[in-house]
């Protein structure tokens, strides 16, 4: 499956997650939906921000230029909302899925979906 394949039919495709992409620690994109266009710089400062989440309780998480409110994170997830539209991102051992959801979806809905694939990508050394 290549990593398109895993946005639009691992995320996307299940109707729990409006807008997605997979990077890499770096930043680089490794695929997205079509309607989403984070850069490279704002999934940089995401991947730090697991480390560092003072990086994001100060200046939230900006993708595509919209800046989100950082909610909550661990060493592995990353939440964050603005308005109706919610966050949810997961850091595997070589890649960060990132997801956004609209209402009606909630976040547990989409949190299973992100962490489900994540936990697969670790499981697959990715």
């Amino acid at each position: 499956m290549s990593w398109q394949d895993y946005v639009d039919n691992q995320l996307v495709a299940t109707g729990c997650v409006t807008r997605a992409a997979i990077s890499g620690h770096d930043g680089s994109v490794w695929a997205k939906s079509a309607n989403f266009d984070p850069s490279k710089e704002e999934l940089a400062k995401l991947s730090n921000g697991f480390e560092k989440r003072d990086l994001l309780t100060a200046s939230g998480v900006t993708l595509s230029g919209t800046r989100h409110i950082y909610v909550s994170g661990t060493d592995n997830v990353i939440r964050a909302k603005l308005g109706k539209v919610g966050v949810h991102c997961m850091k595997t051992t070589q890649a960060i899925v990132v997801a956004l959801y609209d209402d009606p979806i909630q976040p547990q809905q989409a949190a299973s979906v992100v962490e489900k694939l994540g936990e697969y990508l670790i499981s697959t050394g990715y």
